[in-house]
């Protein structure tokens, strides 16, 4: 018995899963909340929004909040904390649909130009040295007034320059990974270059770009609303964040709750996402 209690004692302790640690950490927590709730209004503004987004009320124009209107009205008398609700729809999906495209796009060609190398490197060192020279803003407002203002040219966009910034993350880390003894070994085994790209190296490439992935979601709210603000985005009246500020921005000082608002929702909903990426970096940072 004793020996059996002193095996036990030895035994060490036991690391805590990633899981746990994650509930450990109130920034993550923080941020899947905001994330979560914005979600949900998202997928289901009709539940929580009390009113018409588009209904107009010519004898409430521009009233202050109140209980009737918890985010007051805009300047044609429509709720404006139903506009707020609604918009999430629009906003959600802009964080996801502005840099999904990118970030398959990206993470594919970063990883071929990555493993290999030769001309393909030189021709993508090129082509990054032509975008990156160029502000990422003044790029997407660029191809936007060539295409039309709305939502898809936007996307359209976005991908198109956005792209690079996942590849050089994803073929620097390829290139990484090429340096270890399993990407020898599967090369010796006489496996196929895309068994090799896409089973071995990318799943263990991924970690970074996933952690990017989730800043560039709230940088994409961040720029979505500013496209919006300058009419090169959603347009009205669909209700989103930039339009509703641009709707407000002449009223700031009479009323204040037009511009205010969205302007949380769009702090909130960025932050919620900077969290996640930074408790995701955290987590699948290699332990001891």
């Amino acid at each position: 018995m004793s020996e059996l209690s002193l095996s036990q004692d030895a035994a060490p302790a036991q690391k805590p899963s990633r899981i746990r640690m994650a509930l450990r950490k109130p920034g993550f927590m923080v941020g899947a909340t905001i994330i979560g709730i914005s979600t949900i209004l998202a997928l289901f503004p009709g539940v929580f929004a009390p009113y018409d987004p588009n209904f107009i009320d010519y004898t409430a124009v521009r009233q202050p909040p109140s209980w009737l209107h918890p985010f007051g009205t805009d300047l044609l008398g429509r709720d404006s904390f139903s506009r707020v609700i609604w918009a999430y729809s629009v906003n959600m999906q802009m964080a996801v649909l502005a840099t999904i495209f990118a970030l398959i796009i990206g993470v594919v060609i970063g990883a071929l130009v990555g493993y290999y190398r030769g001309i393909a490197d030189m021709i993508f060192g090129r082509v990054v040295d032509a975008i990156i020279t160029f502000p990422f803003l003044v790029l997407v407002i660029a191809v936007v007034a060539v295409l039309g203002p709305g939502l898809v040219n936007m996307y359209i966009a976005i991908t198109l320059v956005g792209w690079v910034y996942y590849a050089r993350l994803m073929r620097a880390e390829v290139i990484s990974q090429m340096g270890n003894d399993y990407a020898s070994a599967g090369i010796v085994m006489g496996y196929s270059d895309l068994r090799i790209i896409f089973r071995h190296l990318l799943p263990n490439a991924i970690t970074p770009i996933v952690v990017y992935w989730m800043t560039d979601m709230a940088l994409a709210i961040l720029l979505g609303s500013s496209l919006g603000y300058l009419g090169l985005g959603a347009q009205p009246p669909q209700a989103e964040w930039g339009v509703l500020i641009a709707e407000g921005r002449n009223f700031i000082t009479t009323a204040w709750w037009l511009s205010l608002m969205p302007g949380i929702a769009i702090v909130l909903t960025g932050l919620g996402f900077s969290l996640i990426g930074d408790g995701i970096a955290d987590l699948l940072r290699p332990r001891g």
